[in-house]
């Protein structure tokens, strides 16, 4: 949890898609990266969207989390489609110069 004390969760939507909540930072991301990895494990091959509506604070540790979501993803053959990603998130990924990586390939 960070200073605004929203912890991170995940739920898995009925058409199977996930969506994040609260923060997801340094504080987090342990917690994060394990929850997201076992969703990827329980998720069937193909696209999988990732709804990031929820979420409130982020940042460079939030950002490496899924960062590491995508290889996960990719090993197993599926591709993270991320929805609504706080512009935090997307600053920090222009900035590393990753940006590409949170986008499904065309």
């Amino acid at each position: 949890m960070s200073a605004s004390g929203t912890p991170f969760s995940l739920q898995r939507s009925a058409d199977g898609s996930l969506r994040l909540m609260g923060d997801l930072g340094f504080v987090t991301a342990a917690a994060a990266h394990a929850a997201g990895v076992g969703a990827l494990s329980a998720a069937p091959v193909g696209t999988l969207r990732v709804d990031c509506s929820g979420l409130g604070e982020t940042d460079s540790a939030g950002l490496a989390v899924l960062l590491e979501w995508c290889a996960v993803a990719r090993g197993r053959g599926q591709t993270l489609q991320f929805e609504a990603l706080p512009e935090t998130l997307q600053r920090l990924a222009r900035i590393s110069e990753v940006e590409t990586l949170l986008r499904p390939a065309a």
